[in-house]
């Protein structure tokens, strides 16, 4: 398979730890031209952080790209964090960050609990949007959870579905996400620890089409907060008002022009969901991928988001 063309690897031309409240900093990061068309990058998880490849979607001759770890993720501290740590948390933080750069309006780019985030804040600020560029398309309903944690995606990945549930005991396998937050929430950081590997390995594992033969070494410190935070927000199903609020609100963004990428064959976030998120979305196109899973690094997603970002690059 070709590999795709990426912009150059840049590094951040201003890092700030940006103070939001309730106890939390977050790391953000400004590259590429100080003029350029604003994008905010919109990381996965909840709790993954954001990665120095993300930044070679975008050209930097013409975009001001800014990048940042949400609660608890990445370099923002503290690490791992739940309190004070929502949807409607980064929601705000994102106005936050917009007001503190004096942004105007910006791109809004993410994937996965990204996509989920990105479409939360569009509804709740739709002027501040100037287009959306969602791939992996989560909306955060009890059936796209069932699907993922109650044994729909072990029917592909049947092996790593049982290292994943080996550790739980039976009689509480029938709500995963609760069992694992139990363990995950506790004060003991080695119990933490134990817990958050499976959960990670679960969803590296089930990432992309043609997996790779083992799954390398684990950063802890990573782990444990990408499962707890994780957990935190699908045992409190993102705080949302109700199971459908997304697709229900799409009203709110008919018009901001959108590209929608999805890989046929993603199995953490399957394609019926971004189908049923287009048909509500007048102004979004739906790019199907063949050949891929859900991650960003596959070589037709990674095509597919650059397509898209330079498409929309000279737009005002």
């Amino acid at each position: 398979m070709t590999t795709p063309r990426l912009y150059p690897s840049i590094e951040p031309h201003r890092r700030i730890q940006l103070p939001v409240g309730e106890g939390h900093e977050l790391y953000v990061e400004i590259c590429g031209n100080p003029h350029g068309k604003p994008v905010v990058v919109l990381h996965g998880g909840p709790g993954a952080g954001c990665s120095p490849f993300m930044r070679r979607f975008f050209d930097p001759k013409h975009y001001r790209i800014v990048l940042f770890d949400q609660r608890g993720a990445g370099k923002s501290t503290p690490s791992g964090e739940l309190e004070g740590n929502t949807t409607w948390h980064l929601v705000r933080d994102l106005e936050l960050i917009r007001t503190h750069l004096e942004i105007e309006r910006w791109q809004v780019f993410g994937g996965s609990w990204g996509s989920t985030l990105a479409l939360l804040y569009a509804q709740a600020h739709p002027e501040r949007v100037s287009e959306m560029i969602l791939r992996g398309v989560f909306t955060m309903t009890q059936r796209e959870l069932d699907w993922f944690y109650g044994g729909g995606a072990a029917n592909f990945f049947p092996s790593a579905w049982a290292d994943f549930v080996e550790p739980i005991p039976e009689d509480e396998r029938r709500d995963i996400i609760a069992a694992y937050a139990e363990r995950l929430f506790k004060q003991d950081e080695a119990v933490q620890l134990k817990y958050a590997r499976p959960w990670v390995r679960w969803e590296t594992s089930t990432a992309v089409l043609r997996p790779p033969k083992g799954n390398g070494m684990m950063n802890g410190s990573y782990a444990r907060s990408f499962a707890r935070i994780e957990a935190h927000y699908f045992i409190n199903k993102g705080w949302l008002e109700a199971d459908d609020q997304i697709l229900s609100a799409m009203d709110r963004i008919a018009e901001v022009p959108g590209v929608i990428v999805q890989g046929r064959y993603d199995v953490i976030c399957p394609p019926s969901t971004a189908t049923t998120l287009a048909a509500r979305w007048p102004g979004s196109e739906l790019v199907i991928i063949d050949d891929a899973g859900h991650a960003l690094s596959e070589p037709g997603i990674t095509s597919a988001l650059i397509e898209a970002t330079d498409k929309f690059a000279r737009q005002k």
